[in-house]
C-alpha cells in the first residue's frame, strides 16, 4: 500500500509520480516499465519513489487498484439499464485509454487465468447482487450474474485500446462514436433482455 506524504511538497510530488507512472505502465507493461524514466519525468529520485512505493510493483498496484476505484465509481452500474452502462464504460475508454490499458498488463502480466485480481469480491459483489436484482424484477434475463457482466464488460470493449479488432479514440468523428453507442446500446438489450 502506498505511503502517503505529510507536506503539500510531498504530495505533490507523489502526484507527479502517479500521473508519470500511470502513463509509463499504460505504454510499456510492468516488465518494461523504467524507475529511471519515471524519476526523471516526475523530477523527483528513486529514494522518494521507493519510500512512497516500496517498489515498482508496489506502484503499480497502486495506480492499478487506483485505477480499478475510478472506473467503478465514475461508471457504476445501473443493472436495471445495463445497455447504458455499457455505453458508459465505451466512453470512459475513450476518456482514459490508459485504464484498460493497465488492466491488460496486470492481466498478461500478472494473472492469465481466473479473476484479475485476488480480492475481486471487492469489485464484483455490489454488481453481481445488482444484476440479480434486476433479475429478480424481471429486468435481466436469466443466467449467471457473473457471466451476465463480464458479457457486458467484453462487449463494451469491442473498440477499446485493446481490442484485437480496431482500438477507436476520443479524436473520432463524433457521429462514428454515436453510431457505435447505438450499435452497442442495442446489442447489449438483445443479449441481456428478458426472453
Amino acid at each position: 500500500m502506498a505511503q502517503q506524504p505529510l507536506t503539500s511538497r510531498g504530495a505533490a510530488t507523489y502526484q507527479r509520480i502517479i500521473e508519470v507512472a500511470t502513463q509509463e505502465f499504460a505504454e510499456y507493461g510492468i516488465a518494461g516499465a523504467r524507475v529511471e524514466r519515471i524519476v526523471a519525468a516526475a523530477r523527483t529520485n528513486k529514494a522518494q519513489l521507493y519510500t512512497y512505493f516500496g517498489s515498482k510493483d508496489g506502484l503499480f498496484d497502486a495506480i492499478f487498484f487506483g485505477s480499478l476505484e475510478r472506473i467503478t465509481n465514475v461508471v457504476p452500474i445501473d443493472a436495471t439499464d445495463l445497455a447504458d452502462w455499457a455505453v458508459r464504460l465505451y466512453d470512459e475508454y475513450l476518456r482514459r485509454p490508459d485504464l484498460i490499458r493497465l488492466a491488460t498488463w496486470a492481466r498478461l502480466e500478472r494473472r492469465s487465468a481466473g479473476h484479475l485480481v485476488e480480492d475481486h469480491e471487492h469489485f464484483d459483489d455490489p454488481k453481481l447482487r445488482a444484476i440479480t436484482e434486476a433479475q429478480e424484477a424481471g429486468l435481466v434475463r436469466r443466467g449467471d450474474p457473473f457471466d451476465l457482466k463480464a458479457m457486458v464488460i467484453a462487449m463494451s470493449m469491442a473498440w477499446s485500446p485493446v481490442s484485437n479488432v480496431y482500438a477507436a479514440t476520443a479524436d473520432e468523428p463524433p457521429e462514428v462514436h454515436e453510431q457505435r453507442r447505438a450499435l452497442l446500446r442495442e446489442s447489449v438489450l438483445r443479449a441481456v433482455g428478458v426472453e
